[in-house]
Parts: C-alpha cells; structure tokens; sequence
C-alpha cells in the first residue's frame, strides 16, 4: 500500500469515527431507547421528561420503544441484542440487578451485554394500601391486621422477579406476616388494579405513585428510605412506623449495548448529566421523590456490581424462586 492509498485509509478512518457516522456529528438520526415495561410505570415516568430533554438538547428525536413482560427480562433481551451502533440506548433499573439470581437463564447478562452509561433516578419505595379495601390508618396497624389473617392479603408487583416482588417478600419476611403476590406486566397495569381494589396493596417506587398519591386514589403507610421524602412529609419512614430494617430503594438508569462506541457512550452520558441538571428535570424529580443522581460510565458500573450482590443475598434469605 503507497502513502497516497494509506493517507486515505487513515482520513476515511478519522472521518467515520463511529457506525459510519463523524463522532462529532452524532446523533445525526432518531435515537431509540427501549424501556422494559409498559407505559404508567415507574421507568415511564423518568425515561419520558428525560427523553423529551434529550431530544432538545440533541436535536434529534429520542423516541421510548416499551417492551414490557417477565419483570423488565424481555426488553432487556431485546437491548441487549440492538445494534451496537450508538442510536439504541436501554433503561433499566434496579429489577435488572436482581434477576440474575432469579431467573435461572436469561438471554442476556447485564454485566457483560451492555455498557453503563448513567444512573438516573433513585427515589424510594413507598407501602401504599387501597384504603377502601384495608381498614387501617398505619404500618402497625397493617402489620396486626395481616398477622390475623396469614395468606388472604394480596399485594400486586410488577412481575414475578421485579423489584415490587422482592421489596413485598422482604417486607413480610422482616415482620413475620404472610402475603400473597399478584403479577402484572409492569408498574402501570398494578397500580390500576391497586386503585380498581383489585389487589390491597403494593411496595411501589414513589415514581409512579406519587400522582396517585397526591390525587388521594391510594393511601401511603411508610417510605423505605431512611429520611422523609420531600415531596411525601408528612408520610413516615418504615423505621418510624417500626420497621427499622426495612430500607429500599429503587433505581432507573441507562445502558447501551455491548460495543456501542466509547464516542457515543461518552456523549450520551454527558448530555444526560446536563439534562438531569436543568431545573425542569431537577422539579420532575423532586416531585417524584428522587434526588439527581451522579453516577455514570464505571462508577456507575460498580454500583449495579454492588446491587447485584445484594439482591442476590435477599433472593438466597426470602427463598423465592421463578417457574
């Protein structure tokens, strides 16, 4: 090869960058970022603001392809086979770290199959009742009444596996009570059939319930958290209303496929550091009961590590297991 031929090679090489796109161009078309359940739920109400912030910010439209069912694992096995071009992003969440020691295959491996790219969101779970259906005022009160009648309350969850599930089995494990859990394809359809009365309560991200909340459709006894939640005061924590131990919280984030170039990657991640910081973002979030994150790329990546041990010990202490 002659230095004319090899000087051409180099610059087509620079000019590409990525996916036969210029780095510093990119985006230059719409981007899609899957979101493992159905519209309504926890993830939807953080992946919809920030898509909308992204989309200005980018100038290229970033539209939410939900793929719900077995608590988040479908859209996750779709992501995770996207191609790895950098215009399909994932949002997932803390469900993603705890079925690896639920499922006992998946198509996909969290760890290995995707790139972090940012943590997004952190609010807590919150207890909360079908007040029509419970008769009771408090978490103690919930406890002694379930106590009297081990197997006959119902709570709904996300799908076997999500992290509703998980938060309701430790729940019941800590104070001893016995719990029956109904399944639904994502946060939204259970938090219907929670105001409908179909189930009598849920261990839900304060996300997705706060609006519910507010609109007084379904009553809350505690948050899991170890502070009150601004946008909830008045609610106490679990270990005010004597469940000391009782501390979760859920998680949303961003991922993109295994071999997304570093470029779009990296872009990626600080054009979502920059939208979580506009005060339209910072408003949404703290009326959802997160506060802004700041993990992203391997940071973020130890902290799913992190994540995953945990759930893993919570799964082996409750003893649930998946058909």
């Amino acid at each position: 090869m002659n230095y004319r031929t090899t000087a051409a090679a180099v610059f087509a090489v620079a000019a590409l960058g990525f996916g036969g796109v210029a780095a510093a161009q990119w985006p230059e078309r719409p981007i899609t970022l899957i979101v493992p359940f159905p519209a309504g739920g926890g993830t939807d109400t953080f992946a919809r603001p920030l898509a909308a912030q992204l989309t200005t910010q980018l100038g290229q439209t970033v539209v939410i392809d939900n793929k719900g069912g077995a608590g988040g694992t479908v859209g996750a096995g779709v992501a995770a086979k996207a191609k790895p071009d950098g215009y399909t992003f994932f949002m997932g969440g803390a469900h993603h770290a705890l079925a690896p020691s639920l499922y006992k295959s998946l198509n996909y491996n969290i760890q290995k199959d995707f790139v972090p790219v940012a943590l997004v969101a952190q609010p807590p779970q919150v207890v909360v009742i079908n007040a029509g259906k419970l008769p009771v005022k408090t978490l103690q009160e919930f406890i002694a009444y379930a106590k009297k009648r081990p197997g006959e309350i119902n709570f709904g969850t996300a799908g076997k596996g999500s992290t509703h599930h998980l938060a309701g089995e430790l729940f019941a494990m800590q104070t001893g009570i016995k719990l029956v859990d109904v399944p639904y394809q994502g946060a939204g359809p259970m938090l219907s059939a929670l105001i409908g009365g179909q189930v009598d309560l849920a261990f839900d991200g304060l996300g997705s319930s706060s609006g519910h909340i507010r609109a007084g459709a379904i009553k809350p006894l505690a948050v899991a958290a170890t502070e009150r939640s601004q946008s909830l005061p008045d609610v106490p924590t679990a270990a005010e209303a004597g469940v000391p131990n009782y501390n979760v919280s859920t998680w949303y984030a961003i991922w993109a496929p295994a071999g997304t170039p570093k470029e779009a990657v990296d872009k990626m991640a600080a054009e979502i550091t920059k939208a979580l910081n506009t005060p339209k973002l910072k408003e949404t979030w703290a009326g959802n009961g997160s506060a802004v994150p700041t993990l992203t790329g391997a940071d973020f990546g130890k902290f799913v590590d992190s994540e995953v041990e945990r759930w893993a010990k919570v799964v082996k202490d409750s003893g649930v297991t998946l058909d």
